[in-house]
């Protein structure tokens, strides 16, 4: 009698014992990773914002240039302020102004700010934001350099920045391409005229006002503003995801009163470029 109350008792405590070790084992394996090691498991819902990556060529203030080693202007602040609205994250990368778009279609950055013209050669191999600037040309030249108007461009040396419309829209009105001059940025091309290098500017008439606005200068701008422009964020055609956030951020803004803001902050209030409507690149595109 006691050998069976014996082996009953054995038998009890041996199961209590192989489920013990079955249990430990069981919580040994949730808390380790393939290899063995302990890991700590994710929080629940925790997620990372997107980051959009943003090229541009700080050589043209007020929409781009860097302040203190810092990137600063109106295109700067516009694309962070779509960010917020959007929920994602800006990360920059610096290059010269006529390597930004070979950048985006080669996918080294989602999208380019940089004041960019909506044109229809631009827009085959990239797509466009709706309109955010509505820009021209203007002609800077000296007070006795006998320039009043672009009529009196056609035997004078012009300077441009390397890569922008100025180029196409002299070309196409009749200037000799051995009357134009091509810098590598903007700011080179305002010390030649200062130097007597070149007999005028055509460029972006923001810029224009920006440079008598804010340099040492007796240049002055002359003539009409010249082929009406509007400028959009250009973003790689693969990220449809990203352009419909950029569009719709940039709506976003126009409405809540931030997007007025960075013509106080940056344009020293000149609305002139103002867009109140979502204009469409389609819409004004120009055949360049």
């Amino acid at each position: 009698m006691k050998k069976g109350i014996l082996f009953l008792f054995l038998l009890v405590f041996g199961a209590v014992l192989l489920a013990a070790c079955s249990s430990s084992d069981n919580t040994s394996g949730d808390s380790k990773n393939a290899s063995g090691d302990s890991e700590t498991a994710p929080v629940s819902g925790e997620a990372k914002n997107l980051v959009v990556r943003v090229g541009t060529s700080p050589t043209y203030p007020p929409f781009e240039s860097e302040v203190n080693g810092e990137l600063a202007g109106f295109d700067i602040a516009l694309i962070k302020k779509i960010g917020e609205e959007e929920g994602f994250d800006v990360e920059f990368s610096q290059m010269q102004f006529d390597g930004l778009i070979p950048a985006l279609k080669s996918g080294q950055v989602d999208v380019v700010v940089g004041a960019l013209s909506i044109t229809k050669s631009r827009m085959d191999s990239v797509n466009f934001s709706n309109a955010y600037y509505e820009s021209g040309l203007s002609i800077l030249t000296n007070p006795d350099s006998g320039i009043t108007g672009f009529e009196d461009l056609q035997d004078k040396l012009i300077g441009i920045q390397k890569g922008t419309s100025s180029y196409n829209y002299m070309v196409e009105n009749g200037i000799e391409d051995s009357n134009i001059k091509q810098y590598a940025d903007i700011a080179t091309a305002y010390i030649a005229l200062e130097n007597g290098g070149v007999d005028a500017i055509l460029y972006d008439h923001p810029s224009n006002i920006n440079y008598i606005q804010t340099q040492d200068t007796d240049a002055q701008i002359v003539g009409d503003i010249l082929a009406g422009e509007h400028y959009g964020i250009a973003i790689n055609k693969e990220k449809e995801e990203i352009l419909q956030k950029v569009n719709d951020g940039l709506a976003k803004i126009q409405e809540n009163g931030e997007y007025e803001k960075l013509f106080d902050e940056y344009l020293n209030g000149e609305k002139n470029g103002f867009i109140d409507e979502v204009i469409k690149p389609e819409d004004v595109v120009i055949d360049r």
